[in-house]
């Protein structure tokens, strides 16, 4: 798969974003117990930057709620209005996740069911852009596929196009870009059978 990939998914999210907004489940439900545990690697009141945040719906408002200092990243102007829409006057950086450069540090990353939408050789560069932003101790967590490969699933009928790389290389990702792993679970049960990395920067 090319780089030509995450065009067509951003395509895809612009035509179907509301559709998509409409059909996640508005409160927390699986993802309770894997937020809680980022969350408490960050300081209170801490900074934290949500790679491809959607409609700010569940988890974003969730942060907020907690009292952190939400920024979103979206590349989907569909989806950057919805965020706007649900977290009125919370920063979003609407800009593709592989070029991002913000020039400055979070206290916590997350990139949720958003770096699986890239390609293989566009997830292995974003762990250098993962460490430029993060802060000494800021937790960075992602979902991922559960084994190495490319899909297409669909969204409104629509392909969409998902990736992944091997738990090894993400593993070897992570500490080539300073993050120490502190928990992994492939295809979680408690967690819709996503599989999730939590890692902390050294």
């Amino acid at each position: 798969m090319t780089d030509e990939a995450v065009p067509a998914v951003i395509d895809v999210y612009q035509r179907h974003g509301a559709a998509w907004a409409s059909l996640r489940q508005p409160s927390l439900t699986a993802e309770w117990g894997w937020l809680e545990r980022c969350c408490s690697l960050i300081p209170i009141g801490g900074s934290i930057l949500d790679i491809g945040c959607g409609s700010g719906i569940p988890i974003g408002r969730e942060l907020l709620r907690r009292g952190f200092a939400l920024f979103g990243v979206e590349a989907t102007p569909a989806m950057a209005a919805l965020f706007r829409q649900n977290l009125p006057g919370t920063p979003i950086y609407e800009t593709d996740m592989r070029a991002l450069d913000l020039s400055r540090r979070f206290d916590g990353l997350l990139a949720w069911d958003s770096l699986f939408h890239l390609s293989p050789i566009d997830q292995r560069r974003m762990f250098a852009r993962f460490s430029a932003h993060a802060e000494s101790g800021a937790p960075l967590m992602f979902t991922s596929g559960d084994e190495e490969g490319e899909a297409i699933g669909e969204l409104e009928g629509t392909p969409l196009y998902h990736g992944s790389l091997s738990a090894n290389e993400y593993r070897t990702l992570l500490d080539a870009a300073n993050f120490e792993l502190v928990a992994h679970v492939s295809a979680d049960p408690s967690c819709g059978n996503r599989t999730v990395w939590l890692a902390r920067k050294r």
